[in-house]
């Protein structure tokens, strides 16, 4: 075993800040996340919103990248992309993703799956007045996903949009909001001797959430 390998084999951590029970989980799953996010941004979680974001491709391969959830409500949980990039090209021909939050500083999961469909034009719109001029104007200026020659390209069609948008650019139509509806959530509390604590919530044809533990 070299010894990268070996450094590698001995990271390991006991996790023992919390515990979580199925009989004290609240009722509705988005009800329990909205407590464990507040949590995180209380204990001051580094991008306590970031979320890893999977989704299939053409050829039924598997593909993540991290994005920032954007919205959230009982309609499920909204992100904002580039339609014509990467995955939102999967996402046309797969309408199907999982999402994940970790936050170590409270030695938690949760994992959500379920269908994805673009928000409306005017949702996409009333967010992207919220962003800084230099992203909204990024949107119009950067082809996410596609190969590029260079930087100095990247930056020098970043200002020829600002120059040609000025300070008030209108949302680009190939950029704006997904929101993914969930069928299923699954939250991971970390616990001694890797026994941690996995309760997870499935969607029933009627619309109720049955409430299940798993083994870790």
């Amino acid at each position: 075993m070299n010894k990268t390998s070996h450094d590698l084999a001995q990271m390991r951590k006991s996790y023992e800040r919390a515990e979580l029970d199925e009989t004290h989980v609240r009722p509705d799953p988005l009800v329990q996340f909205q407590h464990w996010f507040d949590a995180a941004v209380h204990a001051k979680a580094l991008e306590a919103n970031a979320m890893t974001l999977a989704t299939v491709g053409e050829d039924g391969g598997p593909s993540t990248r991290v994005v920032l959830l954007k919205g959230l409500d009982e309609g499920g949980l909204v992100w904002y992309t580039n339609y014509q990039s990467r995955k939102g090209r999967e996402l046309a021909a797969h309408p199907q993703a999982a999402l994940q939050f970790f936050w170590p500083e409270l030695e938690r999961v949760v994992r959500i799956e379920g269908r994805v469909e673009q928000i409306s034009e005017a949702e996409s719109d009333a967010y992207y007045q919220t962003r800084p001029l230099g992203s909204r104007i990024g949107a119009w200026a950067s082809p996410q996903s596609e190969v590029i020659p260079s930087r100095e390209q990247l930056e020098s069609s970043w200002a020829e949009i600002q120059a040609q948008q000025g300070q008030d650019p209108v949302r680009p139509a190939h950029w704006g909001g997904y929101r993914l509806v969930p069928a299923y959530w699954e939250f991971w509390q970390g616990r001694p001797s890797r026994l941690h604590d996995r309760i997870v919530y499935v969607k029933q044809a009627d619309g109720a959430w049955q409430i299940q533990r798993l083994a870790p």
